[in-house]
Protein backbone atom coordinates (compact mmCIF):
# COMPACT_ATOMS: atom_id res chain seq x y z
CA UNK A 1 0.00 0.00 0.00
CA UNK A 2 1.71 3.18 -1.18
CA UNK A 3 -1.00 5.74 -1.77
CA UNK A 4 -1.14 5.34 -5.56
CA UNK A 5 -4.89 5.96 -5.68
CA UNK A 6 -6.66 9.24 -4.99
CA UNK A 7 -8.89 8.07 -2.15
CA UNK A 8 -8.35 5.86 0.89
CA UNK A 9 -10.79 3.74 2.86
CA UNK A 10 -9.40 3.15 6.34
CA UNK A 11 -10.89 0.18 8.15
CA UNK A 12 -10.75 0.17 11.94
CA UNK A 13 -11.78 -3.23 13.19
CA UNK A 14 -10.91 -5.63 15.99
CA UNK A 15 -12.63 -7.76 18.61
CA UNK A 16 -15.57 -6.42 20.55
CA UNK A 17 -14.52 -4.27 23.49
CA UNK A 18 -11.10 -3.40 22.06
CA UNK A 19 -11.80 0.34 21.84
CA UNK A 20 -12.01 0.65 18.06
CA UNK A 21 -14.84 3.22 18.15
CA UNK A 22 -12.80 5.76 20.12
CA UNK A 23 -9.77 5.25 17.86
CA UNK A 24 -11.90 5.61 14.72
CA UNK A 25 -13.41 8.86 15.97
CA UNK A 26 -10.03 10.34 16.87
CA UNK A 27 -8.63 9.27 13.51
CA UNK A 28 -11.62 10.74 11.65
CA UNK A 29 -11.28 14.06 13.45
CA UNK A 30 -7.56 14.20 12.63
CA UNK A 31 -8.09 13.41 8.95
CA UNK A 32 -11.29 15.40 8.57
CA UNK A 33 -13.47 12.56 7.33
CA UNK A 34 -16.60 10.59 8.20
CA UNK A 35 -17.31 7.13 9.60
CA UNK A 36 -19.18 4.20 8.10
CA UNK A 37 -20.34 1.79 10.79
CA UNK A 38 -19.68 -1.86 9.96
CA UNK A 39 -21.60 -3.38 12.84
CA UNK A 40 -24.53 -5.53 11.77
CA UNK A 41 -26.40 -4.93 15.04
CA UNK A 42 -25.78 -1.22 15.59
CA UNK A 43 -27.78 -0.65 12.42
CA UNK A 44 -30.96 -1.53 14.31
CA UNK A 45 -32.63 1.23 16.27
CA UNK A 46 -34.23 0.62 19.70
CA UNK A 47 -31.28 -1.43 21.02
CA UNK A 48 -28.39 1.04 21.43
CA UNK A 49 -27.27 -0.17 24.88
CA UNK A 50 -26.92 -3.84 24.07
CA UNK A 51 -25.17 -3.16 20.77
CA UNK A 52 -22.79 -0.58 22.27
CA UNK A 53 -23.86 1.88 19.60
CA UNK A 54 -21.99 5.20 19.43
CA UNK A 55 -23.29 7.68 21.99
CA UNK A 56 -24.96 10.96 21.12
CA UNK A 57 -21.68 12.72 21.88
CA UNK A 58 -19.72 10.41 19.59
CA UNK A 59 -22.25 10.84 16.80
CA UNK A 60 -22.02 14.61 17.23
CA UNK A 61 -18.22 14.54 17.10
CA UNK A 62 -18.07 12.81 13.70
CA UNK A 63 -20.87 12.00 11.22
CA UNK A 64 -21.67 8.28 11.23
CA UNK A 65 -23.57 6.23 8.66
CA UNK A 66 -25.53 2.98 9.18
CA UNK A 67 -26.24 3.52 12.88
CA UNK A 68 -29.85 3.07 13.98
CA UNK A 69 -31.10 3.17 10.40
CA UNK A 70 -33.09 -0.08 10.44
CA UNK A 71 -36.20 -1.33 12.18
CA UNK A 72 -35.82 -4.51 14.19
CA UNK A 73 -38.04 -6.24 11.63
CA UNK A 74 -35.90 -5.24 8.63
CA UNK A 75 -33.84 -7.77 6.74
CA UNK A 76 -30.26 -6.84 5.92
CA UNK A 77 -27.17 -8.63 4.67
CA UNK A 78 -23.51 -8.24 3.81
CA UNK A 79 -24.45 -8.03 0.14
CA UNK A 80 -26.79 -5.10 0.79
CA UNK A 81 -24.15 -3.45 2.94
CA UNK A 82 -21.63 -3.64 0.11
CA UNK A 83 -24.14 -2.06 -2.29
CA UNK A 84 -25.08 0.70 0.15
CA UNK A 85 -21.47 1.55 1.05
CA UNK A 86 -20.33 1.61 -2.58
CA UNK A 87 -23.21 3.98 -3.34
CA UNK A 88 -22.31 6.20 -0.36
CA UNK A 89 -18.54 6.42 -0.89
CA UNK A 90 -18.58 8.85 -3.85
CA UNK A 91 -20.48 11.31 -1.67
CA UNK A 92 -17.89 10.97 1.09
CA UNK A 93 -15.01 11.27 -1.40
CA UNK A 94 -16.43 14.65 -2.48
CA UNK A 95 -15.77 15.95 1.03
CA UNK A 96 -12.51 14.21 1.89
CA UNK A 97 -9.78 12.01 0.50
CA UNK A 98 -10.51 9.59 3.34
CA UNK A 99 -13.38 7.61 4.77
CA UNK A 100 -13.26 5.36 7.82
CA UNK A 101 -15.19 2.12 8.17
CA UNK A 102 -15.38 0.98 11.79
CA UNK A 103 -16.88 -2.18 13.20
CA UNK A 104 -16.49 -5.83 14.05
CA UNK A 105 -18.85 -7.51 11.56
CA UNK A 106 -16.14 -9.21 9.57
CA UNK A 107 -18.35 -10.43 6.71
CA UNK A 108 -19.59 -6.87 6.16
CA UNK A 109 -16.04 -5.53 6.11
CA UNK A 110 -14.87 -8.24 3.71
CA UNK A 111 -17.84 -7.53 1.42
CA UNK A 112 -16.71 -3.92 0.98
CA UNK A 113 -12.97 -4.62 0.84
CA UNK A 114 -13.05 -7.68 -1.41
CA UNK A 115 -16.48 -7.69 -3.03
CA UNK A 116 -19.08 -10.37 -2.59
CA UNK A 117 -20.65 -12.92 -4.90
CA UNK A 118 -23.96 -11.89 -6.41
CA UNK A 119 -26.62 -13.96 -4.73
CA UNK A 120 -30.37 -13.97 -5.34
CA UNK A 121 -32.55 -11.81 -3.12
CA UNK A 122 -34.18 -14.21 -0.67
CA UNK A 123 -37.96 -14.11 -0.45
CA UNK A 124 -39.68 -13.78 2.91
CA UNK A 125 -41.13 -17.26 2.44
CA UNK A 126 -37.75 -18.94 1.96
CA UNK A 127 -36.18 -16.89 4.73
CA UNK A 128 -38.88 -18.00 7.16
CA UNK A 129 -38.66 -21.61 5.95
CA UNK A 130 -34.90 -21.77 6.52
CA UNK A 131 -35.18 -20.08 9.90
CA UNK A 132 -37.99 -22.47 10.78
CA UNK A 133 -35.64 -25.43 10.34
CA UNK A 134 -33.40 -23.94 13.02
CA UNK A 135 -36.24 -22.93 15.34
CA UNK A 136 -37.81 -26.38 15.19
CA UNK A 137 -34.73 -28.57 15.27
CA UNK A 138 -31.73 -26.46 16.23
CA UNK A 139 -28.26 -26.77 14.76
CA UNK A 140 -28.57 -30.51 14.20
CA UNK A 141 -31.59 -30.04 11.94
CA UNK A 142 -29.85 -27.28 9.99
CA UNK A 143 -26.76 -29.38 9.39
CA UNK A 144 -28.84 -32.41 8.38
CA UNK A 145 -30.86 -30.35 5.90
CA UNK A 146 -27.74 -28.80 4.37
CA UNK A 147 -26.06 -32.19 4.10
CA UNK A 148 -28.82 -32.99 1.63
CA UNK A 149 -29.17 -29.60 -0.07
CA UNK A 150 -25.49 -28.56 -0.14
CA UNK A 151 -23.08 -31.23 1.12
CA UNK A 152 -20.08 -29.33 -0.28
CA UNK A 153 -20.84 -26.33 1.91
CA UNK A 154 -21.14 -28.50 5.01
CA UNK A 155 -17.84 -30.19 4.20
CA UNK A 156 -16.03 -26.83 4.01
CA UNK A 157 -17.98 -24.68 6.50
CA UNK A 158 -15.52 -23.05 8.95
CA UNK A 159 -17.99 -23.04 11.85
CA UNK A 160 -20.89 -25.48 12.06
CA UNK A 161 -21.98 -23.84 15.31
CA UNK A 162 -22.75 -20.54 13.59
CA UNK A 163 -26.46 -20.95 12.92
CA UNK A 164 -26.74 -17.59 11.13
CA UNK A 165 -24.38 -18.69 8.38
CA UNK A 166 -26.07 -22.07 8.10
CA UNK A 167 -29.52 -20.47 7.83
CA UNK A 168 -28.16 -18.10 5.17
CA UNK A 169 -26.67 -20.99 3.18
CA UNK A 170 -29.97 -22.84 3.32
CA UNK A 171 -32.19 -19.89 2.40
CA UNK A 172 -30.01 -18.99 -0.60
CA UNK A 173 -29.97 -22.61 -1.74
CA UNK A 174 -33.75 -22.71 -1.53
CA UNK A 175 -34.12 -19.43 -3.40
CA UNK A 176 -31.64 -20.28 -6.15
CA UNK A 177 -32.74 -23.87 -6.58
CA UNK A 178 -29.10 -24.91 -6.51
CA UNK A 179 -26.44 -25.31 -3.80
CA UNK A 180 -25.25 -22.14 -2.11
CA UNK A 181 -21.63 -23.30 -2.50
CA UNK A 182 -22.03 -23.41 -6.29
CA UNK A 183 -22.72 -19.65 -6.29
CA UNK A 184 -19.52 -18.75 -4.46
CA UNK A 185 -16.70 -17.82 -6.81
CA UNK A 186 -14.29 -16.38 -4.23
CA UNK A 187 -13.07 -13.82 -6.77
CA UNK A 188 -11.76 -10.60 -5.25
CA UNK A 189 -12.87 -7.30 -6.76
CA UNK A 190 -10.20 -4.66 -7.33
CA UNK A 191 -11.42 -1.41 -5.79
CA UNK A 192 -10.63 1.99 -7.26
CA UNK A 193 -9.39 3.29 -3.93
CA UNK A 194 -6.70 2.34 -1.45
CA UNK A 195 -7.73 0.21 1.51
CA UNK A 196 -5.86 0.07 4.81
CA UNK A 197 -7.17 -2.37 7.36
CA UNK A 198 -6.27 -1.66 10.99
CA UNK A 199 -7.19 -4.06 13.78
CA UNK A 200 -7.14 -2.82 17.36
CA UNK A 201 -5.63 -5.52 19.53
CA UNK A 202 -5.16 -5.82 23.29
CA UNK A 203 -3.48 -8.48 25.40
CA UNK A 204 -6.08 -11.19 26.02
CA UNK A 205 -6.41 -10.57 29.76
CA UNK A 206 -6.82 -6.84 29.18
CA UNK A 207 -9.41 -7.43 26.44
CA UNK A 208 -11.44 -9.82 28.57
CA UNK A 209 -11.34 -7.38 31.48
CA UNK A 210 -12.58 -4.61 29.17
CA UNK A 211 -15.40 -6.88 28.01
CA UNK A 212 -16.46 -7.73 31.56
CA UNK A 213 -16.42 -4.07 32.54
CA UNK A 214 -18.40 -3.09 29.46
CA UNK A 215 -21.08 -5.64 30.28
CA UNK A 216 -21.25 -4.14 33.76
CA UNK A 217 -21.63 -0.68 32.22
CA UNK A 218 -24.46 -1.97 30.01
CA UNK A 219 -26.25 -3.32 33.07
CA UNK A 220 -25.85 0.04 34.80
CA UNK A 221 -27.08 1.85 31.66
CA UNK A 222 -30.31 -0.15 31.60
CA UNK A 223 -29.91 -2.99 29.12
CA UNK A 224 -32.41 -5.04 31.13
CA UNK A 225 -35.12 -2.44 30.55
CA UNK A 226 -34.11 -2.20 26.90
CA UNK A 227 -34.40 -5.98 26.56
CA UNK A 228 -37.81 -5.99 28.25
CA UNK A 229 -39.11 -3.44 25.74
CA UNK A 230 -38.19 -5.65 22.80
CA UNK A 231 -38.94 -8.98 24.53
CA UNK A 232 -42.31 -9.41 22.74
CA UNK A 233 -40.34 -9.45 19.45
CA UNK A 234 -37.64 -11.81 20.70
CA UNK A 235 -38.09 -14.19 17.71
CA UNK A 236 -36.68 -11.57 15.33
CA UNK A 237 -33.25 -12.31 13.87
CA UNK A 238 -32.04 -8.83 14.87
CA UNK A 239 -32.47 -9.80 18.52
CA UNK A 240 -30.77 -13.17 18.21
CA UNK A 241 -27.54 -11.79 19.61
CA UNK A 242 -25.41 -11.82 22.74
CA UNK A 243 -26.93 -9.82 25.57
CA UNK A 244 -30.54 -10.15 24.57
CA UNK A 245 -30.62 -13.94 24.30
CA UNK A 246 -29.33 -14.34 27.85
CA UNK A 247 -31.73 -11.74 29.25
CA UNK A 248 -34.65 -13.28 27.39
CA UNK A 249 -33.79 -16.60 29.04
CA UNK A 250 -33.88 -14.80 32.39
CA UNK A 251 -37.28 -13.30 31.60
CA UNK A 252 -38.49 -16.79 30.64
CA UNK A 253 -37.40 -18.07 34.05
CA UNK A 254 -34.77 -20.38 32.56
CA UNK A 255 -31.89 -18.68 34.40
CA UNK A 256 -31.49 -16.24 37.26
CA UNK A 257 -30.08 -12.72 36.92
CA UNK A 258 -26.56 -13.53 38.10
CA UNK A 259 -26.31 -16.45 35.70
CA UNK A 260 -27.63 -14.39 32.81
CA UNK A 261 -25.07 -11.63 33.36
CA UNK A 262 -22.28 -14.17 33.68
CA UNK A 263 -23.29 -15.77 30.41
CA UNK A 264 -23.35 -12.41 28.63
CA UNK A 265 -19.74 -11.88 29.71
CA UNK A 266 -18.72 -15.40 28.69
CA UNK A 267 -20.51 -15.37 25.33
CA UNK A 268 -19.10 -11.93 24.50
CA UNK A 269 -15.61 -13.27 25.18
CA UNK A 270 -16.33 -16.25 22.91
CA UNK A 271 -17.47 -13.87 20.17
CA UNK A 272 -14.29 -11.81 20.58
CA UNK A 273 -12.19 -14.98 20.15
CA UNK A 274 -14.01 -15.75 16.88
CA UNK A 275 -13.31 -12.23 15.63
CA UNK A 276 -9.62 -12.61 16.47
CA UNK A 277 -9.49 -15.95 14.64
CA UNK A 278 -11.06 -14.35 11.57
CA UNK A 279 -8.53 -11.52 11.61
CA UNK A 280 -5.58 -13.89 11.89
CA UNK A 281 -6.55 -15.37 8.52
CA UNK A 282 -6.23 -11.97 6.83
CA UNK A 283 -2.61 -11.09 5.88
CA UNK A 284 -3.58 -7.49 5.00
CA UNK A 285 -4.40 -6.58 8.61
CA UNK A 286 -2.14 -4.05 10.37
CA UNK A 287 -2.35 -4.38 14.15
CA UNK A 288 -2.43 -1.20 16.23
CA UNK A 289 -3.03 -0.23 19.84
CA UNK A 290 -3.76 3.47 19.47
CA UNK A 291 -4.43 6.22 16.94
CA UNK A 292 -0.81 7.40 16.85
CA UNK A 293 0.32 4.03 15.51
CA UNK A 294 -2.35 4.27 12.81
CA UNK A 295 -1.25 7.76 11.77
CA UNK A 296 2.42 6.80 11.68
CA UNK A 297 1.60 3.84 9.42
CA UNK A 298 -0.43 6.01 7.06
CA UNK A 299 2.28 8.65 6.88
CA UNK A 300 5.09 6.12 6.41
CA UNK A 301 3.23 4.49 3.54
CA UNK A 302 2.48 7.75 1.77
CA UNK A 303 -1.22 7.74 2.47
CA UNK A 304 -1.05 11.06 4.30
CA UNK A 305 1.56 13.76 3.84
CA UNK A 306 1.36 15.04 7.38
CA UNK A 307 -0.87 14.87 10.43
CA UNK A 308 -1.50 17.05 13.44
Amino acid sequence: MNGQKDKTLIVVTGPTGSGKTDIAIELARTLGCEIISADSRQMYRDIPIGTAAPTAGQLAAVPHYFVGNLRLEDYYSAARFEEDVMELLPELWNRSDYAIMCGGSMMYIDAVCNGIDRLPAVSDANREAALGVYRNGGLAALVKKLETVDPEYIAKAPDLNNHKRLVHALEVSMEAGRPYSSLLTGQKIERQFDIVKFAVMRPREELFDRINRRVGAMIDAGIENEARRVYPRRALNSLNTVGYKELFAMFDGVTDRETAIGRICKNTRVYAKKQMTWLKRDPSVVYIGNVTEALVYLETNGLIVRHT
